[in-house]
């Protein structure tokens, strides 16, 4: 499985006069992932610390799988001073042929991902009986 993350491109084209701008208006970063191989298939494990079930995306289009989060502060009341911000995740990844991606199972646990990829069934190894004869 290689990673295929791309800046996220927002607005037109820039062209040749226009001004160069040099912060974006959202940040994006790479959460950290581990990938794990079994004899079932693939298991993915992304830290998304302060992203909620409702503001996490997991797409498959095609080969790419796509992971992308908003974070927010669980602190209640309005921040008086604050040394960090918290930032959205956005990382994707290229899927092979091995993939069944009709099974593909997410759960989210403490700011944890975790993304069971099987194997197709065409990609799990087999057993061939011997017959005496």
């Amino acid at each position: 499985m290689a990673e295929r993350t791309t800046p996220v491109a927002s607005g037109p084209e820039r062209g040749a006069r226009e001004r160069e701008v040099t912060r974006a208006k959202e940040r994006h970063l790479r959460p950290p992932v581990d990938i794990y191989e079994t004899a079932e298939g693939l298991v993915l494990m992304a830290d998304l610390p302060g992203v909620a079930k409702e503001d996490l995306r997991v797409d498959v289009d095609g080969d790419l799988l796509t992971i992308s989060g908003k974070a927010n502060h669980v602190a209640p009341g309005d921040p008086i001073y604050r040394e960090y911000e918290l930032a959205n995740f956005y990382r994707q990844f290229e899927l092979s042929e091995e993939i069944d991606r009709e099974k593909i199972a997410a759960e989210l646990k403490h700011g944890v991902l975790t993304l069971n990829l099987p194997k197709a069934e065409k990609a799990k190894p087999k057993q061939i009986e011997v017959k005496v004869a």
